[in-house]
């Protein structure tokens, strides 16, 4: 299946068109045999064509709005699209009114010329790392499909499953504890969580106002690069690979490599011989304010207070059409007094100082995304199975989110393999920089 950069190339030359684009996309989603009943909770197969063909009428007279016009997108249901009901794969949101108008980051991959092909299924409100949904069903990885079924990854389950499945060339998720990321790392794609900041996230349904963040999931780190500057209104340039051999990479030795299963510590140990193979210099690094996070985040972290605060009235009254998961784990943030918001607040001011300090020397800090493989669904069948396994999916990417940085899940399995991913954490507002250096190991993984 073709990136981004390469559908953009074959736009610009004639060898294929908008429409013929979206038309795959949509024939992929529609296939019985497929996952796009699970991945996708709307479809536009009515209006991703029409606007496709209008797109091709503007690039044959020369006034396409630029190199992505005809490119097919999904969208998280998080996301406002106005007219449209953001339902953040509840069924407790049915009768919310709807979008009086497209979200900010909708809004900007509609001026740039792509194409919404659907709204992606989800983890409902976005409150877990694993992708289940019990509403809408849950879309499954692509490996090990025929076995019965793995998790896609959460919360941005059906972005990912989309790109994956070829049924979009790029999808936007959200990602407060690790929804790029995750889902990246079992469906073997790129997922970038940026410096929340640099991305508006008005029009976006909220868990977590402190921690949210939008990003990309894609086929490749310049993919993600180019949809990301999108996002964040800025002008979109493939990212130039950093030189490898003035690249130090800092591999944490506490919390990220504890627990690994054993597959994923054997091919994140071969992926750290390779890029040392490139020239790029790794190092096993101490950071002492890692030792507090668990301690910190004892009482559940900064997510359930703030998800309770916006819940409060929509469990009073539609509680009974959450998923029983996700309402008892929301529901508990109330039980959070404000003196210990503030603390915890105050908390992680004091480790992000000391985190930008002690990580200064790197370019930026290496890791497996999550620390096992991606479970079986029906193992998870059991409460205390789904919660362990969470908990575990979430251990890593949360890490960056805590800090308010960038960072980016890329695939270091071999073809065919269990899948992998390996997650670069750079420095808050660093994101160009950690694109550069995830170019460059993107790089080395493929030689």
């Amino acid at each position: 299946m073709q990136t981004l950069t390469e559908q953009a190339a074959a736009l610009d030359s004639g060898q294929t068109t908008a429409r013929a684009l979206v038309e795959n996309g949509l024939a992929r989603i529609a296939d019985p045999d497929g996952e796009g009943g699970r991945a996708f909770l709307t479809v536009y197969r009515a209006a991703a064509p029409a606007v496709a063909e209008a797109l091709d009428v503007l690039r044959r007279a020369r006034r396409a709005p630029g190199p992505f016009a005809g490119i097919p997108v999904s969208l998280k249901d998080l996301l406002d699209v106005a007219g449209e009901v953001t339902t953040a794969g509840s069924r407790a949101l049915a009768d919310a009114p709807a979008a009086a108008s497209h979200a900010p980051v909708v809004q900007r991959l509609l001026a740039a010329g792509f194409v919404p092909v659907g709204r992606t299924n989800m983890t409902e409100f976005a409150y877990s790392g694993l992708g289940l949904n019990p509403h809408h069903g849950t879309p499954r990885a692509p490996w090990d499909r025929a076995a019965g079924g793995r998790i896609p990854g959460g919360s941005s389950s059906g972005a990912a499953v989309s790109v994956a499945d070829g049924m979009a060339t790029v999808a936007i998720g959200t990602d407060t504890g690790g929804s790029c990321r995750i889902p990246a790392a079992c469906c073997g794609i790129v997922g970038f969580k940026p410096t929340a900041r640099r991305v508006p996230t008005e029009g976006v349904l909220p868990l977590s106002p402190t921690l949210d963040s939008v990003g990309p999931l894609a086929r490749s780190v310049a993919d993600c690069a180019l949809v990301d500057a999108v996002l964040a209104g800025e002008a979109p340039r493939p990212p130039a690979a950093a030189d490898p051999g003035r690249i130090t990479l800092a591999v944490p030795d506490m919390l990220f490599l504890d627990d690994l299963e054993a597959p994923v510590a054997e091919t994140f140990e071969l992926a750290v011989r390779r890029l040392a193979g490139a020239g790029m210099r790794i190092v096993q690094a101490h950071f002492p304010a890692l030792a507090v996070l668990r301690e910190v985040n004892a009482g559940g972290g900064i997510s359930p207070p703030e998800a309770f605060a916006w819940h409060r009235d929509l469990l009073a009254r539609r509680g009974a059409d959450y998923d029983p998961r996700v309402r008892v784990r929301i529901a508990r943030g109330g039980d959070a007094s404000a003196a210990d918001f503030a603390a915890l607040l105050a908390a992680r001011s004091r480790i992000r100082r000391a985190m930008d300090a002690a990580t200064a020397p790197y370019d930026a800090l290496l890791s497996p995304t999550i620390p096992i493989l991606p479970p079986r669904i029906a193992d998870l069948a059991d409460d205390a199975a789904y919660l362990r396994a969470n908990a575990m999916v979430l251990r890593n990417t949360s890490v960056a989110n805590f800090l308010d940085r960038c960072a980016i899940s890329l695939p270091c399995h071999a073809p065919g393999a269990p899948p992998v991913g390996l997650m670069l954490t750079g420095e808050t507002m660093g994101d160009a920089r950690l694109f550069a250096v995830a170019a460059a190991v993107e790089r080395a993984l493929a030689g």
